[in-house]
């Protein structure tokens, strides 16, 4: 999908807990319609920078802007109204709730606000975006873990965000889930989507990114396409160790 002007501006992110900087003064830019990668090794900050755009935690220092207008320190709940969906490592779904009740409060709180009829006319098509049409009144505690995934997934789409963020979306699944996984995201791009996946699967990363960027320690060491960037001899190291 070819990208157009720039959507996402993130200027010298820094983040610390304590003594322990998780992120370190890192900038990139995402633009509309652009699917973008953020790779590294684990405990490189790849899932704080997702928290600090989705404003689960706040920053230490920088600035966020998503279409020029000011993200940075915001609590999540405005910045999800503002435009930013997103998906967790480790899945959250609201339990007590039925599938398509998960679905109707991602339509409810996000960008849109949609209410009654028209929340729950989005949350039925999306389920069936998503591979879950048959079990829309089943409650959420009952499904795979696959399933409670594409109901995250499915809560995220129903907010209609600007931005779609997806932490690891693909981690767990069997090889048969894996493709149908990158199908949908590939879909999901094809629309027009604006979206970030950190994501530790190669061959989605491959299939599905236009750009990467790659972090370690915080800090970004690398950014191109994803052919560049992993064959970067600085991104090789970082994964593999010197030798």
């Amino acid at each position: 999908m070819s990208a157009g002007r720039t959507l996402l501006e993130i200027q010298n992110i820094s983040k610390s807990f304590g003594g322990l900087i998780a992120v370190n003064s890192l900038s990139f830019n995402v633009k509309e319609q652009e699917v973008v990668g953020v790779i590294g090794p684990n405990g490189s900050g790849k899932t704080t920078v997702m928290n600090l755009i989705s404003g689960v935690f706040p920053l230490t220092s920088g600035t966020i802007r998503l279409a020029g207008r000011e993200l940075s320190n915001r609590p999540a709940h405005k910045i999800a109204r503002a435009g930013v969906g997103r998906t967790f490592q480790l899945v959250r779904v609201l339990p007590r709730l039925s599938v398509i009740d998960n679905v109707i409060a991602g339509a409810v709180f996000g960008h849109r606000r949609r209410w009654g009829y028209d929340a729950e006319s989005m949350a039925t098509h999306l389920l069936d975006r998503v591979g879950l049409a048959d079990k829309q009144s089943q409650p959420v505690s009952a499904l795979t873990y696959i399933d409670q995934k594409r109901v995250e997934l499915a809560r995220a789409l129903a907010g209609e965000p600007q931005v779609l963020l997806l932490d690891e979306w693909l981690a767990g699944l069997n090889p048969s889930e894996l493709q149908t996984g990158i199908e949908l995201i590939e879909s999901l791009s094809n629309e027009g989507r604006t979206i970030i996946l950190v994501e530790h699967v190669m061959d989605a990363i491959r299939t599905l990114c236009d750009r990467c960027i790659v972090v370690n320690s915080g800090k970004l060491i690398a950014e191109g396409t994803p052919e560049q960037v992993l064959s970067d001899p600085t991104v090789i190291s970082a994964y593999l160790g010197e030798d």
